[in-house]
């Protein structure tokens, strides 16, 4: 199955994914063309269960699909689409076509089919037709809610550093579309989990295509009579950068591999962290090896190196994740540290307080 996601998800980005089209989506314009045809594929659909209309596929069959959308720094929440609708069938619920999108950070209250209050720094926002949230109620046990957009009382806009919508919407007794208990497993802060592994699949992908672009640029720039990337200094920082783009994206794999009945919190932890760090190393290696054209609207560097630079704080930073991390090894101590290491992959993470946007 996932052959076939990856073969198809990457003709289709080609071809309607060019860098001038992502340039021209910046700051709040929808990609209408891209999202039709990515909502006309079915794509979203990917890991809603069969009985409720969807592929069933896993998490590992999906990775290709969130990674190319790094890679592609495509426009629009199709890894968002995918966690919501995902989330939804977990709980029994029919997966929502259209635009669709997730909130994490959020203060909402749920009163028989009515919510109330605030989702922060929603994806794509202003845009979407619908977004997925968990909401608390006043028995204290968490639902998943399915809240159409256009229900907001109040739409706050705002872009992270890549142009990308980030807006916050409240909400004042508005109508659910759909309602269920958050299914037994599942931690309050599924979502904020699961959108750390889009970001980790989102990023090595953006990485290794910005690996590429600076490797191809180092062999072309001529510089004394021959290309930079014959230079010792060049060679070594290219080095680390592939070495960083590797660990990143085996992290990230790894992190989707292991989500199989639920989110594999350690892994996914530690591929947010490794993401995260190799984020910041490449964009760094980038720009120094293309020297002062990295830095022009022009060349399409800073498309790839604006979302890493976004992405890695978005659903949790390195910093947070790894105290998190932390926090989990020193709780279970030495006795049970290697078992923790050995048969983590649906062990819960300690919960902090953290704004994960």
């Amino acid at each position: 199955m996932r052959e076939l996601f990856d073969a198809t998800i990457e003709r289709l980005f080609t071809d309607l994914a060019t860098p001038a089209y992502v340039l021209g989506c910046e700051g709040g314009e929808w990609p209408a063309e891209l999202w039709a045809a990515i909502d006309d594929s079915g794509f979203t659909f990917a890991g809603v269960s069969e009985a409720l209309g969807g592929a069933e596929a896993s998490w590992a069959d999906m990775y290709g699909m969130v990674r190319a959308a790094g890679r592609f720094t495509v426009p629009a929440p199709l890894g968002e689409a995918l966690l919501g609708n995902w989330l939804l069938s977990q709980a029994g619920l029919e997966g929502r076509a259209g635009s669709l999108s997730v909130a994490v950070n959020t203060v909402l209250v749920l009163e028989a089919d009515r919510v109330s209050g605030i989702a922060h720094a929603v994806p794509w926002g202003r845009n979407v037709d619908a977004i997925v949230a968990v909401a608390s109620t006043l028995s204290g046990a968490p639902s998943v809610v399915l809240l159409q957009r256009n229900t907001a009382s109040e739409v706050t806009l705002a872009l992270n550093v890549a142009g990308e919508p980030r807006d916050d919407l409240s909400f004042t007794d508005a109508q659910v579309l759909a309602q269920a208990p958050l299914p037994a497993g599942l931690d309050a802060r599924v979502l904020e989990l699961g959108g750390a592994m889009l970001r980790a699949a989102q990023t090595a992908g953006a990485l290794h295509a910005l690996l590429d672009m600076t490797a191809n640029y180092a062999r072309e720039r001529q510089q004394f009579g021959k290309a930079i990337g014959s230079f010792q200094a060049i060679q070594q920082q290219l080095a680390v950068f592939a070495e960083q783009a590797a660990a990143a994206g085996i992290a990230a794999e790894a992190a989707f591999a292991e989500s199989t009945d639920g989110l594999a919190g350690l892994t996914i932890a530690a591929a947010k962290v490794s993401t995260g760090e190799a984020a910041s190393v490449g964009a760094g290696i980038a720009h120094s090896v293309h020297g002062a054209i990295g830095f022009t609207e022009e060349y399409p560097l800073h498309l790839l190196t604006r979302r890493l630079w976004a992405w890695r704080s978005e659903f949790g930073s390195a910093s947070l994740w790894s105290q998190r991390l932390g926090e989990q090894i020193c709780q279970a101590g030495s006795e049970a540290y290697w078992p923790l290491l050995t048969s983590h992959s649906q062990q819960p993470l300690t919960r902090l307080a953290s704004n994960p946007a």
